[in-house]
């Protein structure tokens, strides 16, 4: 970790189709080894089942909607006090909420075997749109491990 500086945040540019940045966000999560191309023809057809499946409009509002059913708002962190480790609950920046919501759409997509990634990726984003699924328990995990941790809030730093 540099001592020197903080790191800058550097601003995504808006996708082509929808001219969303949150829409390049998550085509950036799913792409792997710089193939842009191949993950937006991953997302673009996950974003056409869902707007079929849904039938509400507007992918990228069913994606806002997903996203903030998912993003969680307390995590823990460890914190060396004494010779002990406790867990000590503290609320995640937006932009940490957001790229961990993202982080956990793209890993339980990939972690569906047998199905196409769009289909799979469709799917999770209509399972947190619909408050359901994987994501979501392990959004409300992470808050139980916060609230059962609360004791040590006051350790915070």
């Amino acid at each position: 970790m540099s001592r020197r500086r903080r790191a800058t945040k550097r601003v995504t540019k808006p996708d082509v189709r929808y001219n969303s940045p949150l829409v390049a966000k998550l085509v950036n999560m799913v792409m792997l080894q710089g193939k842009k191309s191949v993950a937006e023809r991953i997302v673009y057809g996950a974003f056409e089942r869902v707007s079929e499946k849904l039938e509400k409009g507007d992918p990228v509002d069913l994606l806002l909607g997903a996203l903030e059913n998912i993003r969680p708002r307390l995590e823990v962190k460890s914190r060396r006090v004494g010779g002990a480790t406790y867990q000590v609950p503290v609320e995640i920046p937006f932009e940490r909420q957001e790229s961990l919501g993202f982080r956990w759409i793209v890993n339980a997509a990939t972690s569906r075997k047998g199905t196409p990634m769009r289909d799979a990726l469709a799917n999770e984003i209509i399972d947190a749109y619909n408050n359901t699924g994987s994501i979501v328990r392990k959004k409300d995990e992470v808050h139980k491990m916060a609230q059962a941790n609360r004791a040590f809030a006051h350790l915070r730093w």
